[in-house]
């Protein structure tokens, strides 16, 4: 495995490059051109500068996180296919610099949902958190007066504020998109970018749904090993493939994260690893990557990507925030660089385990 950290780019994330490449056993750094949005086009000069400002510091980047989806793309549109066309535009230029890898999501109206940005710990620490009763209590069709008003105080990450002035429009366009529409609307659009995929030795690998379950009565389609397993068929293409996230299938205490693992073997491309602690169903926070304290066994999480031969990149994922950093909620360096040494740390011994048989 290829040990890296996510990194936002320069302007955007506090966490610079040099302290990145610090960290014992990081090998390289996952980034996109942040500022894009979903059908603007990529430029190979602004992509290029990204890569050399990663090795000019001692990095190379792993892979792409991520290249947005038009909502044309997801909701059958009557403009997808002109935005599928950009998509693989922008795929020839990463190809084109020697990236292989491309994590993506297809998640309708928002990205990963959370009620809480900053839940206090016992120990002092913050951490992100979902309480489905705050969901409940929410009218997504007034969220944009919500979120911007002080005295409701309710955040949710995953809305983008350029989506937000325009949420209503969207549950509009979304009101007739079930699951099984959602669905056939991905397997066309992947169908459609295979080509320039395998032209360019592009790994395809998408995140699965966060929370694992439907959120404002939305359609969701990458809940659990019954829908990743239905995609892989769909289009049967080792370029179409998975970035396995615990974090997220996490959420769903039903999925057995390591038998997802092992029934995907050749079709992981990337990993999110991180913890989760439940509450009660409906209910849980994130938590620092050490088994003990949360809900998943990372240790068996670990083994199972071991077994499966996987030799992609892997990153920590959302980290605690501790020690009074200020930072991008669940990108600080300090947390997600001591996940990063507890993973290294189980890859050796799974590692040293597995070559003693």
């Amino acid at each position: 495995m290829k040990m890296t950290m996510r990194w936002f780019g320069p302007g955007f994330d506090p966490v610079t490059l040099d302290k990145i490449r610090q960290v014992p056993g990081i090998n390289g750094i996952i980034t996109t051109l942040y500022g894009k949005l979903p059908g603007d086009d990529w430029e190979a000069g602004e992509l290029r500068a990204l890569i050399k400002s990663a090795e000019d510091s001692g990095l190379s980047v792993e892979g792409i996180e991520s290249v947005n989806v038009h909502d044309d793309i997801k909701t059958g549109g009557k403009e997808r296919d002109k935005y599928i066309e950009k998509y693989i535009n922008t795929l020839e230029v990463i190809g084109k610099e020697g990236i292989h890898l491309v994590c993506y999501n297809f998640m309708a109206v928002f990205d990963w949902t959370r009620t809480d940005l900053a839940k206090k710990r016992p120990d002092g620490a913050t951490v992100m958190s979902y309480e489905q009763s705050v969901i409940d209590s929410i009218n997504p069709a007034n969220m944009f007066d919500i979120m911007n008003s002080k005295a409701q105080g309710h955040q949710l990450p995953g809305w983008e504020p350029h989506r937000m002035a325009k949420i209503k429009e969207l549950f509009e366009i979304y009101k007739n998109i079930d699951e099984d529409t959602l669905f056939k609307n991905l397997v066309y659009f992947l169908k459609a970018i295979m080509p320039v995929c395998e032209q360019y030795g592009i790994n395809m690998a998408i995140h699965p749904d966060d929370p694992g379950w439907s959120v404002f009565g939305l359609p969701r389609i990458m809940k659990n090993k019954d829908d990743i397993l239905r995609l892989m068929k769909a289009e049967d293409n080792p370029h179409n493939g998975v970035t396995l996230c615990s974090g997220s299938l996490g959420t769903n205490q039903k999925n057995d994260i390591p038998d997802i693992i092992r029934s995907l073997k050749g079709r992981i491309h990337f990993a999110h690893i991180r913890n989760v602690k439940h509450n009660c169903p409906g209910s849980f926070e994130e938590s620092a990557h050490l088994s003990g304290d949360g809900s998943l066994d990372m240790y068996e999480i670990i083994k199972a990507l071991h077994d499966i031969g996987f030799e992609g990149p892997i990153r920590p994922d959302h980290g605690r925030n501790i020690w009074n950093e200020e930072s991008m909620p669940g990108y600080g360096l300090f947390d997600r660089a001591i996940g990063l040494s507890y993973l290294c740390g189980l890859w050796e011994a799974v590692n040293r385990a597995s070559a003693k048989k």
